[in-house]
């Protein structure tokens, strides 16, 4: 197995730096509706531009409606996720990011993965997934665990890698 794909050991744990996990589950599910929100007004406002363009084209844009809820999920996780900030509005309001715990790095395609992985597990088994986070001790949820990351309080991360030197 590739080196890249193990997980690190230097992985912060709730007993020794439980700054990086205080308030979390909180934090995801307030996180969480920030970005329901934010997607919900995309998602009108490319739903007014379809229906516009429907009136124009004589109903062939309306077509294209069709996709607008899965692209706007799709875009928004892949800009948010995938930039250099690796969080959603919703998780930088909250204080919150999203760290890869094995070699690879957080990009566009495994924030889409991670988008994907989560929208599957929580469509699929809603009520397992949230009781599942209550079990792990770093409050990973399925998805985290399946795709291979971490969600963290981003200010104290910041001082914890700080202070052990190392750069993820």
């Amino acid at each position: 197995m590739d080196q890249s794909y193990i997980a690190q050991p230097e992985l912060p744990d709730p007993s020794s730096a439980p700054a990086l996990f205080e308030g979390l589950l909180t934090r995801r599910v307030v996180a969480h509706v920030i970005d329901l929100f934010i997607m919900g007004v995309m998602i009108m406002a490319f739903s007014i531009i379809g229906l516009i363009g429907g009136l124009v084209t004589f109903g062939l844009a309306w077509l294209a409606l069709v996709v607008v809820v899965p692209a706007t999920v799709v875009l928004y996780y892949a800009a948010t996720l995938g930039s250099a900030r690796r969080a959603t509005i919703g998780m930088q309001m909250t204080d919150i990011v999203l760290t890869p715990t094995r070699g690879q790095p957080l990009d566009g395609p495994m924030a889409l993965v991670h988008a994907g992985v989560f929208w599957i597990t929580i469509w699929i088994s809603l009520p397992i997934s949230l009781v599942f986070v209550l079990f792990t001790p770093r409050r990973q949820m399925i998805h985290d665990l399946i795709v291979g990351t971490l969600m963290v309080r981003r200010s104290p991360m910041e001082r914890h890698w700080r202070g052990n030197s190392q750069v993820y």
